[in-house]
């Protein structure tokens, strides 16, 4: 019962106060990721050399971060309140809803530069070129695969090992949002980054999927999921985003312009293309998602109890 409430305290904090506006953690420890990668990274390395430079500025900005969230989570009487508070600051739920609400209004009053604008605060790719279907598409397609990385894949490790593996888990995503890129720059580099989140998020990511098809329409995400998953780049935001998009009926994938260069994406779900209404719905999917997941926390932590 004791993670079932911090895990309810923290879902509450993020739900009524969202992301810290000034000095959030995760953009300290981003720029301290710059600064690491800045002084570590050579492009000009052979590829394992550069893989060897990668694995080491990853154990170098990780292992501190966990090992003083697991000395403060001890400290007599203040730790379940730390547990809480770190497992606010790895939650990404209430911002990314709030981020894909802005681009659904903005598209909503026809100002499609604002929506642009606001969808690259969300997404990697180029959006300057963007036409209000590819906004549309790519901010359901971000609410989806964000549900994953900054909600439930949260959730699932604090779960499995307490706060500190939250933590760890966060920043690992971290750091593959910032070097996850088969750029010249970080096509080496960043491998270290990119399979340590493929790995910690194998389980998650299924589970997000699973979610999904439970709370849609099961039929078709389910056939979108075994069909389609598996066609994406990523081992796991694929199974994510083919099962979303088979539970909301919409369509998703195709071409989008990444780094300069357009990149030939394969097609998720079925159905119409998503358009602005469909944001809102997977802001909703996701939302019912957290809710699910943390009925079926009370009820084992519960059931638990009563056994013991």
């Amino acid at each position: 019962m004791h993670a079932a409430l911090i895990m309810a305290g923290a879902l509450l904090l993020d739900r009524l106060l969202g992301e810290p506006r000034r000095a959030h953690p995760l953009v300290g420890f981003g720029w301290l990721a710059d600064g690491v990668e800045t002084r570590i990274n050579r492009p000009a390395s052979s590829p394992g050399v550069a893989r060897l430079r990668g694995m080491l500025a990853v154990s170098v900005l990780l292992a501190p971060c966990v090992v003083l969230s697991a000395l403060a989570v001890r400290i007599p009487v203040l730790g379940p309140a730390i547990e809480m508070l770190l497992l606010y600051l790895t939650l990404g739920g209430q911002s990314l809803a709030e981020h894909a609400r802005r681009v659904g209004m903005a598209l909503h009053a026809s100002n499609l530069d604002a929506a642009r604008l606001y969808l690259g605060c969300m997404v990697s790719r180029d959006t300057v070129s963007m036409q209000s279907e590819d906004v549309a598409r790519a901010t359901v397609e971000s609410v989806l695969e964000n549900g994953s990385d900054a909600v439930f894949g949260v959730l699932f490790w604090f779960a499995v090992a307490g706060a500190p593996a939250a933590v760890f888990y966060r920043l690992a995503n971290t750091l593959d949002a910032m070097w996850g890129y088969r750029t010249p720059r970080y096509r080496h580099f960043g491998w270290a980054a990119a399979r340590l989140d493929d790995l910690l998020n194998f389980v998650p990511a299924r589970l997000t999927a699973l979610t999904y098809t439970i709370l849609g329409n099961s039929t078709r995400a389910w056939r979108c999921w075994r069909s389609q998953g598996g066609l994406w780049e990523s081992p796991n935001a694929g199974r994510v985003m083919a099962a979303g998009a088979g539970a909301l009926g919409v369509k998703l994938g195709g071409p989008a312009y990444y780094q300069g260069a357009w990149k030939d994406r394969p097609s998720l779900g079925e159905g119409l293309p998503a358009a602005v209404n469909d944001i809102e719905r997977a802001v909703l999917l996701v939302r019912r998602g957290v809710v699910m997941w943390l009925g079926v926390l009370l009820v084992f932590t519960a059931g638990g109890s009563l056994l013991a």
